[in-house]
């Protein structure tokens, strides 16, 4: 059963556009946003523990503060603070009295013991007691030890509750800009889509209008050829023949390409069995690679079933042998292998290096069109649209077109999953 695939979209590179835009924006704005929240938490922070510290540096500067129970605090703004706190005094390392503060029933306690043992093995004139949620400044009187605690469950409780507001505020920010950043993002890239289409729209077009001359040439130098000439005459016949032909296979290709980019379904999917497709092009260039002087091998797997279309695929494995052999070293064998992975169809055609490995940096631009690694590619006969014809025609099939060179010579890898 034949199915027919393809649905006409954006063009790829102006959806990878657009996204990049998106993706900048959205970093930048998060980055900004990200720098903004961490200096708010932190002036907030360093705010919370000037004072929570103004309340002990107060209660250890009164000299009555022990003499009376009710709380202490700072006036700070408007109203007056009220922070929990006690303070207590060591007598020789041992004796322990509480002398003031806002909590009851601390004296004597386990949890008193295990604050002061925290505090002193700490060995600070202040600092924190996490586990009890306390800050501490102590005073060393020389007969006495005074020390004073601050509860800090408010301060944290109150730099929670605005970060969390904050980051509400934050992320609905991320969410409305997000969606200015792809409006943006469309308004940006309009004018690049629009060349870019009428660009493709002229390609196609051209194509289509040199197809008839170039036929109406064609059929004239046949007819030429055919005709008794002299042997000059025959010779510009000839000529004109010959660069025809040509140019009908650089038009013809161009006109390839302009279908993939304006996504018109050319592909028709059927079971193929791409160990019959390989071996017949295998065959096929056999000859064409002896005359060369470049031997063929090939270690096919059988039954490799994918689902494709066969001429296009046939077309990828003829574009890659013809490549081979073209640019391969004098003498040099040239190797095909197909195999079959757990998912995949895996299919390789290698050769040996005229004029050594090919840059890692030039192997992506290989499937560019009219692109030549090196001077010497431009000496063979083709227009460099063959390898991206390939591409194109792999990333129809759901597939993937690499290169890689080193000194054992260039491979092209073509996978595609097999049929499920």
């Amino acid at each position: 059963m034949l199915k027919q695939t393809g649905k006409k979209k954006g063009f790829p590179m102006i959806r990878r556009l657009r996204l990049q835009f998106v993706a900048v924006c959205m970093m930048l704005i998060t980055a900004v946003l990200a720098a903004v929240l961490m200096a708010v938490y932190s002036a907030a922070e360093r705010g919370s523990e000037r004072a929570s510290r103004t309340v002990l540096e107060r209660v250890l500067a009164e000299e009555n503060a022990f003499s009376h129970a009710g709380p202490s605090g700072p006036a700070l703004g408007s109203g007056k603070v009220q922070l929990p706190y006690f303070t207590v005094q060591i007598w020789g390392g041992d004796t322990v009295y509480v002398t003031g503060g806002t909590y009851k029933d601390i004296e004597n306690t386990d949890e008193l013991s295990a604050i002061l043992q925290d505090c002193l093995t700490q060995g600070q004139q202040e600092g924190t007691i996490s586990a009890y949620h306390l800050r501490y400044l102590r005073q060393d009187n020389g007969i006495f030890t005074r020390i004073a605690f601050v509860d800090t469950s408010m301060e944290q409780a109150s730099l929670k509750a605005m970060m969390s507001s904050y980051l509400q505020i934050s992320l609905a920010a991320l969410l409305l800009l997000l969606a200015v950043s792809v409006g943006l993002s469309w308004w940006v890239t309009r004018p690049v889509e629009r060349a870019w289409a009428q660009q493709r729209q002229f390609l196609s077009d051209a194509s289509h209008e040199l197809k008839t001359p170039l036929t109406v040439i064609l059929s004239n130098a046949e007819l030429m050829e055919a005709s008794p000439l002299e042997e000059r005459q025959a010779r510009w016949a000839d000529n004109i023949h010959s660069e025809a032909r040509q140019m009908r296979t650089l038009v013809e290709e161009m006109l390839t390409l302009a279908r993939a980019d304006n996504m018109v379904p050319t592909v028709v999917f059927s079971d193929v069995n791409l160990s019959d497709t390989a071996v017949d092009c295998a065959l096929l260039f056999e000859p064409v690679a002896f005359e060369a002087g470049k031997p063929l091998e090939y270690d096919i797997t059988e039954n490799v079933f994918v689902s494709g279309d066969a001429g296009k695929l046939k077309q990828i494995i003829s574009v890659l042998l013809d490549n081979a052999i073209k640019y391969g070293a004098d003498g040099g064998a040239i190797r095909l292998t197909l195999a079959k992975t757990d998912r995949q169809a895996r299919l390789q055609v290698s050769n040996q290096n005229a004029n050594g490995p090919i840059p890692p940096d030039q192997l992506p631009r290989l499937f560019e069109r009219f692109y030549r690694a090196d001077a010497s590619r431009g000496e063979k006969s083709g227009f460099g649209l063959g390898l991206p014809i390939a591409a194109s025609i792999a990333q129809e099939h759901k597939g993937a077109l690499k290169a890689e060179s080193d000194l054992a010579g260039t491979r092209f890898i073509f996978t595609m999953p097999l049929k499920k």
